[in-house]
Parts: structure tokens; sequence; C-alpha cells
């Protein structure tokens, strides 16, 4: 998968802007808060529809104007694709092929990416919620039935604990409402556990590549849910039974105690957790191992490497491994990267490349 080229309006502290990028690697080279991670952060919005940085859309619209927008054409499966996405008070609008879609849901997955960011450590130092963030932008990616799954199965849990934060309570409502839920839960538990799973394979493999043999990593799914049942129809009854077990906590209580909104992850290094007890390096290299991973997740369930972006990622790795990371990846990956100075880049690598100076909101290639 290759973005051909990009075209920004109005986003971020870019007025307008159109590049074309290199098949393998491409290098956004500036200071600081020259405009290096904005550029970054509209290939990730054309890809996903929303920010890695914020949840708040009206901060990707340029001060003093009413909307912004990201057009890219891609190439994948041997077929060029243009996508557009735009956000305005209004909402967003999503376009595939030029035709508008109704539902983000369906703009989704058509440009994947990979991102890895100083933030992702919070991926392993982080809170449950990020964690689960983490496997729920990685499954909808690769799933638009997890995505559809996951929207259905949140929106039922906010009726559900609506309506338990009521004084009178009716059992039988709650039943209906635990009986969607169920559904819901059951493909959603099963895709993180397949993801897990998937992940570690690949993650374990690069760790003790960057370790040089001596660290082992594995990556263990702690459902919320101890179920024992290992298809969607089975689980869906299993996990039913479950709801209604704590049905009356659950009432007393007023909210909903159980279920995949609760799930997380741990990360062991030599069979000792990594949260707790490793060191930053170790912390570091799990991350990474992880976000790499997700690279052959991404070709093994949809035949194609997704793009890669690298925000300021090479000053946290030494020379040896910054060369080693970009020569593993550019003959396989296409990839973008943040960076401040590119004098430690392998100049074998710097033939296949192509550099963008930004200062300012402007770029000069």
């Amino acid at each position: 998968m290759i973005l051909n080229n990009i075209h920004l309006g109005d986003f971020r502290n870019y007025d307008t802007l159109a590049l074309d990028f290199h098949s393998k690697l491409n290098v956004f080279i500036g200071r600081n808060a020259q405009g290096k991670t904005n550029l970054l952060e509209s290939i990730y919005f054309l890809a996903l529809a929303k920010s890695h940085r914020t949840a708040k859309d009206k901060e990707l619209i340029r001060f003093h104007t009413e909307e912004a927008f990201v057009n890219g054409s891609i190439t994948a499966s041997y077929s060029d694709l243009p996508l557009s996405i735009s956000v305005s008070k209004k909402g967003k609008r999503a376009k595939v092929n030029h035709m508008e879609v109704s539902r983000l849901s369906q703009y989704i997955g058509h440009l994947n990416v990979v991102l890895f960011a100083p933030e992702d450590l919070n991926i392993v130092k982080g809170s449950p919620q990020v964690r689960r963030k983490f496997i729920n932008m990685e499954c909808g990616q690769i799933s638009k039935i997890y995505l559809n799954k996951l929207n259905g199965y949140q929106k039922v849990l906010a009726q559900k604990n609506n309506y338990l934060k009521q004084r009178n309570v009716d059992p039988m409502m709650i039943d209906v409402l635990n009986a969607q839920l169920a559904e819901y839960a059951s493909l959603i538990i099963l895709k993180r556990q397949q993801f897990i799973e998937t992940i570690e394979k690949y993650a374990a493999r690069i760790h003790e590549d960057i370790s040089n043999g001596r660290e082992t990593l594995s990556v263990r799914y702690n459902s919320n849910i101890m179920y024992e049942s290992a298809d969607s129809a089975s689980l869906e009854t299993e996990v039913k039974m479950i709801f209604d077990d704590v049905l009356e906590r659950e009432i007393e209580r007023g909210q909903a105690l159980i279920g995949p909104h609760r799930d997380d992850i741990s990360f062991l290094i030599n069979d000792f957790n990594v949260q707790t007890y490793g060191s930053q390096g170790q912390q570091r290299t799990t991350a990474l191992s992880v976000k790499l991973a997700e690279i052959e997740l991404i070709q093994e369930e949809v035949g194609e490497y997704p793009v890669l972006l690298l925000d300021d990622v090479l000053s946290e790795l030494d020379e040896t491994r910054q060369s080693q990371l970009l020569t593993s990846i550019r003959n396989r990956v296409q990839t973008f990267v943040t960076t401040t100075s590119i004098s430690d880049i392998n100049h074998e690598i710097m033939d296949e490349m192509k550099s963008f100076n930004i200062e300012d909101g402007k770029v000069k290639v």
C-alpha cells in the first residue's frame, strides 16, 4: 500500500499544501514546532478520520478558518484510489473515489497506517483505557465487523448504564439489554484474543532481535470476562449467563460492572511484568516491538503492508538501531519519518528516500 500524494487545506498550521511522496522512505526535517508532526497527523487523519493527538476535531482547523480538508491518492491492490476527509463545525465528510460515504466505518480501512510516536510508550506505561483504545484502533482498521460491533456495544452499554442509574429498575429491561450486549461482546472478545495472539507472535520475534536474544516478550489479553467458549455462538450464551449472575450487584451499584469495556493487556519480559518492573529501555523496546508487529499483522489480514509513520522516534534510538530499523522496513513498507536532522541516517538509505524541509508551515523539497 502506497500513499502517492497528499493535498491539505487549512489543516493545523498549513493554509494549502500539495506534496508527492517516495514509494519507500519520506523524511520530514525541521526544528520543533514548525509543522512536521502536523504533516504526519494529516496522513493519520486521512487514514482513520481522527487525530492521534487530540479528541477535539476543531483543533485540526487552522485559526480563523471554517473547514479543514485532507485529500490523497493511494495505490492498493495495483489500482489507484482517491480519498478525501474534511472537518468543520458541522462534522466530518468523507469520500472514497470521489463518492461521499454515509458512515465513517465505510471509509476507514482503505488506507492502513501504523504510527509510532513517543506517546505510544503509554501503551506499556499508561492506563488500561489507553491499551483498550490501542486494540480498538488496530482491530477497527482490519475488520469493519469489529468496528460495527464495538459501536453497537458502546451504544447499548451507555443505555444500560443510564437505565441502571434510575431508582426503579425493571430486571426484564436489563435482561433485554444484556442479551444485546452479549451478542456484541462475544465477537469483540474473540477478535481481541485473536489480535493479541497474532501481535505476540510477531512482537516476540522482533523484541528478541532488538535485545540480541537476551529477552523474551509475551503479550497477554486480560479479558474482564472469564470465558471458556471458543466460538461466538457458545460464547454469546456464556457471556449472557455471566451478565445475569452480576445483575443484582449492578442494580445496587448503578452501573455495568463487567464486559469488554474493562479489558486490559499485560506485557511480560522473561515472565516479569514490564509495566511494573521493566526499565524505561525495556518499556520503549516493548512498545516499538508491538507497533512494528502491527505491520506484519495488517499484511497478514488484508494482504498488503500498511504505511508506517514514525514521529520523532529516531531520537529515541542509537545510530545502529536507527539504521537497523530503517533498513529492515524500507523495502517492504512505505515509511514517513519526522526528525530534526538526517545526519545520523545511513547514506545508503538516503539514496532511496525523499526529504522535505519544513519551516513555519512551509515545505521545501
